[in-house]
């Protein structure tokens, strides 16, 4: 109870508006959790502002549309309230939707079904996207399993050569024991038969555990893919992907960004990471002048409420 309990605080997370053009070098204005909770009861299922213009055409600028892929317990609507008009302010074509639905689902909270199986519909998407931009490839933004789940479409479902590059956001790339309590969830289902996430009809919670054997085939054989690029960005006090580090790719290529190695004044956490102004500045940079150099500004960024 427990483990889904924080799960489901995972889930929730908060919003604020986005006004004007922002640019990498400045952070976003001050939100609120109460936009995202309004959003969330009047219209979960609603496209975040600026996304799906599916009249949108690519620009030499910006050549490759923004599919953006939120986390379990969540939905498009809640997750990029912020992320999603800053880009379409900046010139990108964006895009998000919502995957992974089962009799858990309600309405409301996605990102429950097999994580095959909504890498299955997130390439279908991608698909759908690059036949309406006239795109060569895409870049993916993700938060939680969905800065994990792409990679097993790129991995496994032929989704390498339409993806340039992957940026995710306190991704579960290599699980969590959620502070320990996969331990015991895991001494609760042995010992109480048909007990699990899995039979309950969220088997991707099972599947995000540290030692599952979904991530042990995801990770075999190296976590990153020639001609794809890998951005991470993690804060240390990530209480849902547990030890932080597990959010890490370690294979050629990948870009570890450590949200307090910026700034030291940055206390989000898992859930308020896709609203925190400073990794928002880093996910700006990662699709557009890439620079290595690049250095958010820095603010206190409050737990939860991040900006």
């Amino acid at each position: 109870m427990l483990a889904g309990a924080i799960w489901l605080m995972a889930g929730m997370a908060t919003a604020q508006s986005a006004g004007a053009a922002t640019t990498p070098s400045q952070p976003l204005p001050i939100g609120t959790i109460f936009t995202g909770l309004a959003t969330e009861i009047t219209s979960p299922t609603s496209m975040p502002p600026g996304s799906d213009n599916w009249n949108c055409r690519v620009s030499a600028r910006h050549p490759y549309p923004v599919v953006l892929v939120h986390g379990t317990i969540a939905n498009q609507a809640l997750s990029w309230q912020a992320l999603s008009p800053m880009l379409a302010n900046a010139g990108y074509c964006v895009y998000g939707f919502n995957y992974g639905a089962t009799s858990l689902t309600f309405g409301h909270v996605f990102g429950l079904g097999p994580i095959p199986q909504s890498a299955a519909q997130l390439a279908s998407f991608v698909s759908r996207v690059l036949a309406a931009t006239g795109a060569p490839k895409v870049d993916i933004v993700g938060h939680s399993q969905g800065g994990m789940m792409p990679r097993y479409y790129l991995k496994f479902l032929g989704g390498a050569p339409k993806v340039n590059m992957l940026v995710g956001l306190a991704p579960s790339n290599y699980g969590t024991t959620l502070n320990g309590y996969t331990s015991l969830y895991g001494d609760l289902s042995s010992s109480i038969p048909g007990l699990s996430f899995s039979t309950l009809g969220a088997p991707s919670f099972d599947q995000q555990f540290v030692g599952s054997s979904f991530l042990a085939t995801l990770n075999r054989g190296g976590d990153t893919l020639p001609g794809v690029k890998y951005v991470v960005i993690e804060t240390r006090d990530d209480e849902v992907v547990t030890p932080y580090t597990n959010a890490f790719l370690h294979g050629s290529g990948a870009q570890n960004i450590l949200l307090q190695n910026q700034c030291s004044t940055d206390y989000t956490e898992h859930v308020g990471i896709i609203y925190d102004p400073i990794a928002l500045q880093d996910v700006m940079n990662a699709l557009g002048a890439d620079r290595p150099t690049f250095h958010p500004v820095c603010s206190f960024v409050l737990p939860l409420f991040s900006g």
